[in-house]
Formats: structure tokens, C-alpha cells, sequence
């Protein structure tokens, strides 16, 4: 049944919706995307959400994404450049529950208002700290900027095929504050569930580096094979250096444009649905013919090249009308057309589902935006709240933290050190690929138990990839398998013993499907009433795009996540040529594993989880708890997706593809590349003075002002172009981080290689492990860390590894495990 757009609502009921979190206090001091990405999240479940904000606002009241970015919290200007600020501040910490700061490493201290300080203060605080880089390392005081992040991580390498021409390509979907922002409420919302046992807070780390590198799929596993065995594996690349095409799954994952000029995104890769394509395309007569033997995977480049050809051609012959058509009546061809920005809230699925709301802003009017990340059975989280005026609730909130400035410490048991914050929990996981069965991978890291229901044939993900299970690697860390036949009585039965004895389920198949295989939620809760019950398909659980298979490539296409990073890619609809060379700039936008919709959305869905086990722990139990992958990537691209009468244009990446404005961008050096971010007033002077002895800057009349800049931005870049091309990159970047400007040399290798290879990189960021593919190899290490719980860094399974430990856990013996076995029930 469609759901109804969010309703209006009025700006004074800015306290207490209803929800999981209702009665927590959230002191928010962040400034930046990373920080309100969490408190967002937190407001949406019901916190009441305080943003201390500066004399003049957040920097965040200047984005375009402002009234959506901000909205569901209550404003009030705190000056902690003075004393009388920051004791307010401590006021409200002394009662709160939780604090975000995103400061870089040292400020708190000056502050007095470092973890230990406000520990003392109230001991049941859980307060988080999002950093650029982390809080120790050798990149611990560069300032965390994403595009310096990216930069200093080599990312700009990653979707380099996006310009059209050689060198790294900006990146501008914000990857690493999604990450990061994510991760810091993995930490948050799994400190809080560990109070609830302890009655202690604790303090807790995330940074833009770990969340980016979260979202990486496969690619740290293929390179840690060249690594590991140098010459024996080559990775096969999409596209040679010419433009034609190399891999196979260019075919299936085919970028095309229709007879009226929109791209489309198709999503066959399943061999039954490619074969679809491939007939509705009316080329089946290929696979009977002795020259398309092996079809996709075709050996001669001159075949790879034809065929290519022949499919761009053949959907260029069906105007956008008549696909859409053939979508709506084959259930086996699916495809989605490129959107941007705010079209991508038009997508029938998302309001099917009642995901896009309408908010109305006392300054804005009516402000259409993505929901909450989360819905339950009866829909949004919770209603959704405008964002405030600047000091709104300013007088009120300052005279609670005077209030509180003396108020004497709750109290609170001895807590332990050292033990996994999830142990003792654990999660169920019927998933295939990616997208969802990440989301658990992340909490295994914290200390839960994760159960991982396979196919007899095992997982998809570990077959995607030529060298055997280096796809699957990272997914499958920290886990348990059993691998059993859903669609026989006694699989089924096995998999209702397990739910049992679980705290969360989770499951991630299309609409239908969970009900079929007898493990859909109303059935399991049958078993286990107090069941934290998961669903993250790829669209939803019923709807018009329930049905349809979901990959990264089409989420991407979808959601505008593709055409943000690659704005002029899908312009391409002239000759042959022309769309060839689209095709490879928007392959490159949705289908690098290092960046694409599966990590965003995996991120989602162990926010979810943690959520759906506090709400249970504070007796506040959700029920039809759903995640989607097209929801998730819309609300990760809220900034661009928002949208509202006199929205201002947001920053557009520049045709070619080096940046935003003339400081915060990539320039290229006399050796390479730097990216450049001052984009701050104050940032400007320390800039020009480093530059003086190339060119009169300061003394220039037309960059005088912030306004004249903007005004003059292009002669700006050509200035700066200049100066730059005279110098090295490393050079660039000593000068300008010693008077700290963010400046990074652009990498240009790939993140997973800098990262297992350079050894301070490996000491910051790395942990060694075991799996039974790598043996003793590195991986990432947990992506938060806590100042008193344990993460831990397990390796990888193999498909069935577990099965005989778990059958015998719920009282299979081993006659009754062979006699399974020997029935194909089990493998």
C-alpha cells in the first residue's frame, strides 16, 4: 500500500516526537557535514538534539542543504573562544547524554572540554569526536577537509575516468563524511547500548579516512593479490587505455543512452537476467552463433568491441517512453535513468514509500527532503522537525546549562575496560553480496556473534572476482558460516532454531522472497518476540521496484550519486564516439568498488541495527524496521537532493573536473597534482602570504573580499594555476599546511596499496589477521575506537565453515549432521 508524503508541521514542536531515543540529550558542537550526519540521524530517532553554534551560525547555514542538513534540532550560540561559553557548554554536558564534537586533535584539550574533563564531569556522557585523520598518526594535524582526505588517500585516483582526460578526477559526493558520520554513530549508539548495562559512558573516535575506506567493496583484496603474488593475478580494468572494452561486466552493467538522449543504467548481472537483456535487445540469435562463443566473456578485443557496439546501438533505438514500458512488463529487464540532484526524490519507489517529506521551514516554506533513514511499520522514524533560526532557543538553553553548570554528577557502577561493547549478542544475517550483509561485518568488529545463512553454492560475492573468494573477503569477516537449503522444510527448520537463540535478524532479499523462505519477520517474532528484526533490500520490501534486483551501478544512476560526481558525463548523446566515451565516464562514476552506493548503504544498515538494540534495551521496541539501498544513498546526497522555493545553486564540479571554486580544487604541479582547500575567510591571508613571492595576491584588488573572489573565481584559478604549475606538490603542501592552509599532494596510487604498504599508514590504520584465502594478511582496522571497550580486527570465512559448530549448538549431533549432509540439506 503507497504511503502518504509527510504532512506539514509547525516549527514549535521542536521537542520530544516520539521515538526510540526520546528522552536522550544530544549536545551537538560540530561544525561540519561528518557531525550533522549523526546528529541528523539521532534527531530523526527522537533525540533532543542542541546545536551550539558560533556568534553568526554553523558554517553549515551557508549550504544549500542547510534546512534538511539541520533540521529536528534546537538552536543556541555559544562563544567558546570565551570562558562563559565554554562553561554553558560544560553545563549542558553535565546532564547530557551525548556530546559530538568534530574539532581537530588538540582543541578539545584547549577547550577544557576534552573527554577526560567532561567524564569527570558526568560519567554516564558518551561523547564522540570526529577527526579528519584520526587522533594519532603521522596525518594527525593536516586539517581534515574532505578533499584533503581524498586527496592524501589517493581516492582522486579511484574514479579517474570520469574527466576524459588523463590524471585524477575530484571527487565531490561526500564519501568520507558519510563514512565518518556513520561510524561515529556505530560508536555512539553501541557506547549507549553498553551504559545501558553499566550505567557509564565512555568516549569515542571515528574520522574521515576509516569511514571512506569502509565503503570499499573488494578492491583492498584483488590489490593485496598483487601484492601478495606479484604477476600471478592480473585485475582485469573496465576499459583500456584507448576506450574500449576490457571487462565482461561492462555488458550486463551496460551505461546507455535511448533514441531521446537519457542515459540508462542497466542491472543484468545475473546470468538468467542477462540473458534477458539479450533477447529483449533481439540479439539471441548470438548465442547460437559460433563468433559470440562465451558471450559476455569474449576473448578477441575486436569481438568485446562489437558487441559493445551492437548493444549501445540497439537500446539507442527505443525512445526513454518505450523502455520504460518494457520495464514496467519484463520483470527481467531492469534499468535506471541517470537523475540529478533533486530528481532523484522523484523516483516512484521512494514515494511509494512515503520516503520523501515535506517540512515547512519558518524561513524556507515548504522543504521537500529525504525521510528518515529508517522506517518501521508505520512509516517515517518520526515526524520530521525544520531546522531552527539561529539561537532560537538560545535564552532557554542557556539558562538550563547555568542550571546545570553545578548540578552534582549522576552515578554510575564500576564499568569494565577491555571488553568487546556487543559481546553476548548475536545477529542472524540472511544476505547476499554486499550492500546489507556489510552492515553486520561492522559489528562483529564491536564483539557481536554474526550467523551467516548461505546457499549451498554459497554467497554470489565470493565467486565475483577470478581470484577465488578475494570478492568476499571483507564481507565475510568476523563471521560465522552454516550453509543449508532454504527451501526445504528441514533448512527451515534449522534457521527457526537459530532465531531462537538470536538478538537481530537481519535480511536483505527482494520483495516476497524472506515470506517464501519462512524467514519474514512476523513468522521469526512468532519464534522470538524479542527479536531486533532488519530488512535492507535494495528498493523495498513491496512497492513498484520491490521485485527488482538492486546493484551499486543502478542505485548510483538512481539516486544522482553518479552524475554528482560526473555532472557532464551524461551530455554525451552525439555520434558513436561520443556516447562510447560517456559510457566510460559514467562506468567510472557508479561501478569503482572503492566508492559506490553497496558501502554507503552498508553503513546504514548497522546504524539500523544498533538502533533497533537500543530501542529494545529502553524498552521502545521498532517493529517493520526497513533500510534501503536507494533510501540510504538519497539520504547520504541530502545536501544535493533537498530542494525548496529559492534554494541556491550548490557547488557544481567544473567541466574539467578538478574542483568547486578556485580554492577547493586540484591544481596541477610541476611533478603531479595538489588539491587546495581554503575556502574560509580566514584562510585567505596565511594563502597569500605563502604565495607573496610568486604573485601580489593580497594586494590585489579583484581577490580583496571573500565576495570579489567568488565574483572573480576563474581569473583567481588561472592565478593560482600559474603559481602552482612552478612548484613541486610535496613543496606546495609543506609550505602551505606549515601556516596551516589544507593542502595535500594528490596520490596517485590506490588507497588499499598506500595503506598496506607505507608503514606508518599500516601502523595508523591496518591490523593483522588470518583467513583461510590469505592466511596472515592485513585488513582494515575497526572503523571507531572506544576509550574504554575492545574492538578486535577476525579475518574472513569460507562458505559452510561453521555449519557442523552450529548445527551441533542447537542439538544436531553428528549422525544427524552427515544424515543432512548426505541430503543436500546442508553443506
Amino acid at each position: 500500500m503507497s504511503k502518504a508524503v509527510l504532512g506539514h508541521h509547525s516549527a514549535d514542536a521542536r521537542r520530544g516526537p516520539s521515538g526510540p531515543l526520546e528522552g536522550l540529550t544530544v549536545v551537538d558542537l560540530s561544525t561540519t557535514l561528518p557531525g550533522a550526519f549523526a546528529t541528523q540521524f539521532l534527531a530523526d530517532a527522537g533525540a533532543d538534539v542542541i546545536g551550539v553554534e558560533p556568534p553568526g551560525g554553523s558554517p553549515l547555514r551557508a549550504h544549500p542543504g542547510w534546512p534538511a542538513i539541520g533540521r529536528g534540532r534546537r538552536s543556541a550560540v555559544l562563544d567558546l573562544r570565551d570562558e562563559g561559553g565554554r562553561t554553558a557548554v560544560r553545563g549542558l554536558a553535565a546532564s547530557a547524554d551525548v556530546l559530538v564534537t568534530t574539532f581537530r586533535p588538540g582543541t578539545a584539550e584547549r577547550l577544557g572540554l576534552d573527554a577526560g574533563t567532561l567524564a569527570e564531569l558526568n560519567p554516564r556522557l558518551v561523547s564522540a569526536s570526529i577527526t579528519g585523520f584520526g587522533a594519532t598518526g603521522p596525518w594527525r594535524d593536516i586539517k581534515g577537509y574532505e578533499g584533503v582526505v581524498m586527496a592524501k588517500l589517493g581516492m582522486f585516483n579511484v574514479k579517474k575516468a570520469i574527466t576524459g582526460r588523463e590524471g585524477p578526477a575530484f571527487l565531490s559526493a561526500p564519501f568520507a563524511s558519510w563514512g565518518a558520520g556513520q561510524t561515529a554513530l556505530h560508536g555512539t549508539l553501541t557506547a549507549l547500548l553498553e551504559r545501558e548495562s553499566t550505567g557509564r559512558g565512555q568516549h569515542v573516535e571515528a574520522d574521515l579516512v576509516r569511514g571512506a575506506t569502509t565503503i570499499d567493496t573488494w578492491a583492498w583484496f584483488t590489490e593485496l593479490v598483487g601484492i601478495r603474488w606479484p604477476g600471478a593475478y592480473d585485475i582485469v580494468e573496465a576499459f583500456t587505455d584507448d576506450g574500449e572494452v576490457l571487462s565482461p561486466l561492462i555488458y550486463p552493467l551496460l551505461a546507455a543512452p535511448t533514441k531521446d538522449g537519457r542515459w540508462l543504467q542497466f542491472a543484468q548481472t545475473e546470468p538468467r537476467l542477462f540473458k534477458a537483456m539479450i533477447e529483449e535487445l533481439g540479439l539471441s540469435w548470438m548465442w547460437t552463433d559460433p563468433k559470440w562463443k562465451g558471450m559476455p566473456a569474449l576473448e578477441s578485443q575486436e569481438r568485446r568491441t562489437e558487441l559493445w557496439e551492437i548493444m549501445l546501438r540497439k537500446v539507442g533505438e527505443r525512445t526513454f517512453d518505450e523502455w520504460a514500458h518494457v520495464f514496467e512488463t519484463n520483470a527481467n529487464v531492469s534499468a535506471e535513468p541517470y537523475r540529478a540532484g533533486r530528481e532523484a526524490l522523484n523516483h516512484p519507489q521512494l514515494v511509494h514509500e512515503g520516503r520523501v517529506a515535506e517540512v515547512t521551514d519558518p524561513e524556507h516554506g515548504t522543504v521537500r527532503q529525504p525521510s528518515t533513514l529508517i522506517h518501521t511499520a508505520d512509516g517515517p522514524l518520526t515526524r520530521l522537525r525544520p531546522a531552527p533560526r539561529l539561537d532560537e532557543d538560545g535564552e532557554r538553553i542557556r539558562a538550563s546549562a547555568g542550571e546545570n553548570d553545578r548540578a552534582v554528577p549522576p552515578t554510575a557502577s564500576q564499568a569494565p575496560s577491555g571488553k568487546l561493547p556487543l559481546e553476548g549478542l548475536t545477529v542472524l544475517e540472511f544476505g547476499l553480496m554486499f550492500a546489507g550483509p556489510f552492515g553486520s561485518t561492522l559489528l562483529t568488529d564491536l564483539g557481536a556473534r554474526v550467523i551467516k545463512v548461505e546457499s549451498l553454492e554459497g554467497d554470489t560475492i565470493r565467486r565475483v572476482m577470478a581470484f577465488p573468494e578475494a570478492g568476499g573477503v571483507k564481507v565475510m569477516q568476523g563471521k560465522e558460516s552454516i550453509c543449508l537449503d532454504l527451501r526445504t522444510e528441514e533448512g527451515r527448520k534449522i534457521v527457526h532454531e537459530l532465531a531462537a537463540r538470536c538478538d537481530v535478524v537481519l535480511q536483505t532479499f527482494r520483495a516476497g522472497a524472506a515470506e517464501r523462505a519462512g524467514v519474514d519477520e512476523a513468522t521469526l517474532k512468532k519464534i522470538n518476540p524479542d527479536l531486533v528484526y532488519l530488512s535492507a533490500p535494495g528498493y523495498g520490501t513491496d512497492g513498484p521496484y520491490g521485485h527488482r534486483p538492486a546493484y551499486a551501478p543502478s542505485i548510483g544512476a538512481a539516486t544522482g550519486l553518479a552524475l554528482t560526481d560526473a555532472p557532464h558525463a551524461a551530455e554525451a548523446t552525439g555520434s558513436l564516439s561520443e556516447i562510447k566515451s560517456g559510457a566510460i565516464r559514467l562506468n567510472a562514476a557508479t561501478a569503482k568498488p572503492s566508492l559506490q552506493a553497496d558501502g554507503i548503504s552498508a553503513l546504514g544498515v548497522a546504524s539500523a541495527m544498533l538502533l533497533g538494540l537500543l530501542a529494545r534495551a529502553r524498552e521502545r521496541p521498532l517493529t517493520g524496521m526497513t533500510t534501503t539501498m536507494l533510501a540510504t544513498t538519497s539520504l547520504a546526497l541530502i545536501d544535493r537532493t533537498v530542494d525548496y522555493e529559492g534554494r541556491p545553486a550548490g557547488p557544481l564540479v567544473d567541466e574539467d573536473g578538478c574542483g568547486f571554486s578556485a580554492l577547493y580544487r586540484m591544481y596541477r604541479a610541476s611533478d603531479g597534482w595538489i588539491f587546495l582547500a581554503a575556502p574560509a575567510p580566514g584562510e585567505w591571508g596565511p594563502l597569500a602570504g605563502v604565495l607573496a613571492g610568486e604573485a601580489g595576491l593580497a594586494e590585489d584588488e579583484r581577490f580583496a573580499t571573500p565576495e570579489s573572489r567568488t565574483a572573480h573565481d576563474e581569473e583567481l584559478t588561472g592565478v593560482l594555476a600559474g603559481i602552482f604549475a612552478g612548484g613541486p606538490a610535496a613543496g606546495w603542501e609543506e609550505r602551505l599546511t606549515a601556516v596551516d592552509v589544507g593542502c595535500a599532494v594528490v596520490r596517485e596510487t590506490a588507497p588499499e596499496i598506500l595503506l598496506q604498504t607505507e608503514r606508518e599508514l599500516v601502523d595508523e590504520y591496518t591490523r593483522t589477521t588470518v583467513s583461510p584465502v590469505f592466511d596472515e594478511h592485513l585488513r582494515l582496522a575497526p572503523a571507531v575506537r572506544f576509550s574504554r571497550s575492545a574492538t578486535r580486527a577476525n579475518g574472513a570465512c569460507l562458505a559452510g565453515d561453521h555449519t557442523d559448530k552450529v548445527l551441533r549448538e542447537i542439538g544436531y549431533d553428528d549422525t544427524a549432521v552427515s544424515a543432512l549432509r548426505e541430503r543436500g540439506i546442508v553443506g
